[in-house]
């Protein structure tokens, strides 16, 4: 067999890099319209919501891991490693819970700042837990998103709380992830299998006055429909990941909030006013040199192609 020249292997390692930029992409363009989602459940409160999107994710989960065959991911799982799925659902919970909460009561652009300033908590916790070292830029960037949070906080009167609960949440549950050795799906299989006792037993207890029941089947299946809009986006970026650079993932996932931001400003016509464009203006610019310092380090981590 001749061997493959330059010019025919490019398609075929483009082909799979492509898939997975467009996988990511999908993943964060879902969890980006997400506010055009939520309001359908209404009148469901939110926490009547989050017991739907807990206990029909399990059901989504359970059929997609027994398609796969993946139940003895978890039968094989430590006691240690339960705990800490334990620990990352309850975090993922608290996260779900403060977003759909801030949707609904009209605070979508707060919500999208905790989604732009979360690549910088990790940067901390990384600092604080796992003592990694900060690089000059990433100082720089923690510097100016402190004065952004200093500016947005007189901006609201008070701390950004939704944004902050948001990325701090967040932060620490992809922290969690780490120490588990599940891949996303049999994870989100086992987080929804700790936390739907939890919600069930809510549900049961709300009863006749929840929404479920009483506001006929096109409301129930938007209530069932929250299983699919956790879990697809979800297996897509699992999907995704596996196929192109991290740092590549690290550029898509700005495309959730930039698009929270804008159904917030531009669709819910929450306000802006010139002192809270300030706060994000300098969100963006931390962003910026942190992203870039980011690229420069994953370019520096790249092997030397053998020549020969």
């Amino acid at each position: 067999m001749p061997p493959l020249n330059s010019a025919s292997a490019a398609p075929a390692r483009t082909a799979p890099a492509s898939r997975g930029v467009a996988l990511g992409a999908g993943a964060y363009v879902i969890w980006g319209l997400v506010p055009a989602y939520w309001p359908f459940l209404q009148p469901a409160g939110s926490v009547e919501v989050l017991a739907h999107r807990i206990a029909w994710s399990l059901v989504v989960m359970a059929v997609i891991t027994t398609a796969l065959h993946r139940w003895s991911d978890l039968r094989r799982l430590s006691g240690r490693g339960w705990l800490m799925v334990t620990a990352a659902s309850v975090l993922i919970a608290v996260n779900w819970g403060v977003y759909i909460h801030a949707v609904n009561t009209r605070h979508v652009v707060e919500a999208a700042l905790g989604y732009f300033i979360n690549p910088l908590v990790s940067v901390l916790l990384g600092v604080f837990v796992l003592r990694e070292r900060l690089r000059v830029a990433q100082c720089a960037a923690l510097a100016v998103a402190v004065a952004a949070v200093v500016v947005l906080a007189v901006d609201y009167g008070r701390l950004p709380w939704i944004s902050l609960v948001l990325a701090g949440s967040f932060g620490l549950y992809g922290l969690l992830k780490k120490t588990v050795p599940l891949d996303a799906t049999a994870s989100l299989t086992a987080e929804s299998a700790v936390l739907a006792p939890v919600a069930a037993g809510y549900l049961l207890w709300l009863g006749p006055a929840g929404t479920f029941h009483d506001h006929g089947w096109g409301h129930a299946l938007w209530l069932a429909s929250a299983g699919l809009v956790t879990a697809v986006p979800l297996i897509m970026f699992g999907a995704g990941a596996r196929l192109v650079p991290l740092a590549t993932m690290g550029m898509l996932q700005y495309l959730a909030p930039v698009l929270q931001f804008a159904w917030g400003v531009f669709v819910a016509h929450e306000p802006m006013p010139a002192s809270r464009w300030i706060g994000f203006a300098l969100v963006w610019v931390a962003l910026v040199v942190f992203t870039a310092d980011a690229v420069r380090g994953s370019r520096r981590r790249l092997p030397v192609a053998d020549p020969a």
